[in-house]
């Protein structure tokens, strides 16, 4: 993909999203909504829930693809299977990629999708009181910096769901050169889609790319404590395995609650690949297990 130019590389991971992926999933309710942006942006979004006589909670996702790639449509089995694995809503969001769009705005977005679906909830016949929030890869990244928004907001949130997030600035754990080359997501890869989306190399360092070790504005590492419990699935064999359980044990540290689970042998992007792996489904249903707690709690 690092050879492609950002739309060649757009269709080409939609061509092959779907290969290795479920069927998806029939729900009884499928709608698509526009998420109001603070620059007048309107948000490709779609929400699929089950039936429901009552207003249902609801998972806030955005997808992966390195801040480049990916959308709705290529993520649409999963958040489907998860609506009806977790009996619960998911609205999942088009935030605008690179290269057209750089950072930081896809995490504006992220965070105007949160705070659009809080204020849209009930029109929507959802309960705003049982919000979660997850994503996948680049998406995973963009849910951990609006769950850090959202606790400094004094927003509630139920769970963060986070499947092999980003998580640190820079490519240097053990893991990075471990599983550089031939595990599906390899370090050119990587530094493509970085390429695309960040502006200069000093952002690496900011929180809102690297949740993990990136610095605000006052040059401080943002202290976790008080974010929302925390589900994170990671890929043994996958250049982000070790950032993602960094991340984890920093939250603990600071006394989030976290349940951490890490698929053997799996690699970066193995959720879609349920129609060949068992591994994937029993991922889909850990996440949706752990959403059905966190509704309950």
């Amino acid at each position: 993909m690092h050879a492609l130019s950002p739309d060649q590389a757009k269709q080409a991971y939609a061509a092959g999203a779907g290969v290795l992926d479920l069927q998806p999933h029939k729900l009884p309710r499928v709608e698509d909504v526009l998420i109001s942006a603070r620059d007048g942006q309107r948000l490709p979004a779609r929400l699929f829930a089950p039936s429901s006589d009552v207003p249902l909670p609801v998972l806030l996702y955005f997808h992966g693809g390195g801040f480049t790639v990916g959308s709705v449509a290529t993520h649409e089995p999963l958040c489907r299977h998860l609506a009806h694995l977790a009996e619960c809503a998911v609205v999942s969001v088009d935030y605008r990629l690179a290269p057209e769009w750089k950072f930081p705005t896809a995490v504006h977005d992220a965070w105007d999708s949160l705070a659009w679906l809080r204020e849209h909830a009930l029109d929507l016949r959802l309960d705003g009181a049982r919000m979660a929030i997850g994503g996948d890869s680049a998406g995973g990244t963009l849910a951990a910096v609006t769950a850090i928004a959202a606790r400094d907001a004094g927003w509630a949130l139920a769970l963060q769901l986070l499947f092999y997030p980003g998580c640190a600035g820079h490519q240097n754990t053990p893991s990075h050169h471990t599983f550089a080359k031939g595990f599906l997501l390899e370090e050119p890869h990587i530094s493509y889609f970085f390429d695309q989306y960040l502006n200069e190399p000093a952002e690496r360092d900011d929180w809102r790319f690297a949740p993990l070790d990136g610095v605000d504005a006052s040059g401080e590492i943002p202290d976790l404590e008080g974010v929302a419990p925390l589900w994170i699935g990671l890929a043994e064999c996958d250049p982000l395995v070790d950032e993602g359980v960094m991340y984890a044990d920093r939250m603990r540290m600071a006394g989030v609650p976290v349940d951490l689970e890490i698929y053997a042998g799996m690699v970066h992007g193995f959720i879609q690949f349920a129609r060949a792996l068992p591994q994937a489904l029993t991922a889909h249903n850990d996440a949706a297990r752990a959403l059905r707690q966190a509704w309950r709690a």
